[in-house]
């Protein structure tokens, strides 16, 4: 029987149109105002495709608006280190800070870490673990390491330090090269047995030798909307 038949049959029946099912992610209270959609490709696989990063964006951005005219969009490049390894699509949800990757990544690193004999140097989230415990260090004193870090292998010398690390802004005295060494002897005293790190080259400066025993976590961070 159908719904034409049953209305003429029954003209006190009236159909009830039910109203467009809510979004389940979105709580009571609340307003959906847009969504995000996670492209995992790399541009080597792009072009084995036969297109670019670039086509696919603009092509997403064209669909948008012929949907919806008064739609805004807005496209990042998500960046992770060379040779990351894991799925895209994983990369880009963890470069571009997705809550549930964040936390799914920091378990694993937890997990790592735990099983981690030796150091590791996470830039992330800015700590150092020895021997699957968390450091004491100062703020001041995980920046000097890490500059040295990221500068793996070169000769740091004490003024480029001074300049890079310090500024007006800071409650200490201005610093000196004595300040350096302070800081620097301090530092190799929370790495203990792994003092080593860090090196000093006489009459110079400071430089960052990687062990075996060594692990540095690298940021990933997306990039503005260059499309």
């Amino acid at each position: 029987m159908s719904l034409a038949h049953i209305h003429s049959t029954h003209p006190a029946l009236k159909i009830v149109e039910q109203p467009a099912p809510r979004i389940r992610a979105v709580p009571q209270g609340t307003e959906a105002r847009g969504f995000v959609l996670y492209v995992g490709i790399d541009e080597a696989k792009a072009a084995a495709a036969g297109t670019s990063l670039h086509r696919i964006v603009e092509a997403l951005k064209a669909l948008a608006s012929d949907l919806a005219p008064s739609a805004e969009t807005y496209a990042a490049v998500a960046l992770a280190p060379e040779g990351a390894g894991g799925r895209d699509v994983d990369v880009v949800r963890l470069a571009l800070q997705d809550p549930s990757a964040l936390a799914e990544h920091r378990t694993e690193v937890d997990e790592l870490d735990r099983a981690h004999s030796g150091v590791v140097v996470d830039i992330s989230r800015k700590r150092v673990i020895l021997d699957n415990e968390t450091a004491a260090l100062t703020y001041k004193e995980f920046e000097l390491l890490q500059y040295l870090v990221l500068r793996e292998g070169r000769t740091i010398d004490r003024a480029e330090i001074i300049s890079s690390l310090w500024d007006a802004s800071d409650d200490e005295d201005t610093p000196n090269e004595r300040t350096i060494d302070v800081h620097v002897r301090r530092l190799r005293a929370k790495l203990g047995r792994y003092e080593d790190i860090v090196r000093t080259v006489r009459g110079v400066g400071y430089r960052f030798d990687r062990h075996a025993d060594v692990s540095i976590r690298q940021a990933s961070t997306p990039s503005p909307d260059r499309f």
